[in-house]
């Protein structure tokens, strides 16, 4: 690369961009990415290289290097502002799940927790129904759909997050909107019920969800449920 050298290279840059040089336009591109400080040291080529722009036809390197940091600047303030918002979500959550987990410590019966549930998700957080379905007692589901549900919803963990099928979501919430459901089974031995969460947002709970939150709510319910229900 012997051509484009010292002060000769400044001048064979500038023809090669207006068509005037026997240099290669791949022989200058070569040269530029073994010597990215180039420009630095030769800072009056900025503004007499014209580089060919769609809509503002001619334009000097400069302007277009302003026009993509500018346009960088503005997908950084975008993406800063996404993770605003989502940190300030995700705290309002986790104050919603902390308040609820103490409420439900002092409540006295299955239908206090009923309660506190639907009131905390449903008013706070917007979700459409929370249920709590046991496995025992008159109101129970019946061990045949148990059986076939479990099987099918947990066959790997104690939660579900997703979309279920129309006799399911008749099954856990009748006639609520339940277009994704956040599902959890309660019971250190599982034996306890089901709890189900539903929203009418259909990408509100997928199955990549994180369960954290959750598995502490699931760990009150199995402390404070069990001499509740007669187990």
């Amino acid at each position: 690369m012997s051509e484009l050298s010292g002060q000769a290279s400044a001048s064979s840059v500038v023809e090669v961009f207006s068509g005037d040089s026997d240099v290669s336009s791949e022989q200058v591109r070569a040269f530029l990415l073994e010597n990215p400080d180039f420009f630095a040291q030769h800072p009056e080529l900025l503004e007499k290289l014209k580089i060919p722009h769609s809509h503002k036809g001619s334009v000097s390197l400069v302007e277009i290097q302003s026009e993509q940091l500018r346009k960088k600047v503005r997908q950084l303030n975008y993406k800063l502002t996404q993770l605003v918002s989502i940190a300030k979500q995700n705290e309002k959550i986790y104050r919603v799940y902390t308040d609820l987990n103490v409420q439900l410590l002092r409540c006295e019966s299955v239908a206090e927790v009923q309660f506190t549930l639907e009131d905390v998700l449903q008013e706070r957080l917007q979700l459409s129904s929370a249920v709590i379905k046991s496995f025992k007692g008159p109101h129970a589901i019946p061990e045949l759909q148990r059986r076939l549900f479990t099987e099918k919803r947990f066959k790997t963990s104690n939660f579900f997050f997703g979309r279920l099928s129309q006799h399911e979501r008749q099954l856990l919430f009748s006639d609520s909107s339940a277009e994704s459901v956040a599902l959890m089974l309660l019971g250190d031995n599982q034996d306890i019920g089901i709890l189900g969460i539903s929203s009418s947002d259909a990408s509100h709970f997928t199955p990549d969800m994180d369960t954290l939150l959750l598995q502490q709510l699931q760990q009150v319910l199995n402390i404070i449920l069990p001499e509740m229900m007669g187990y």
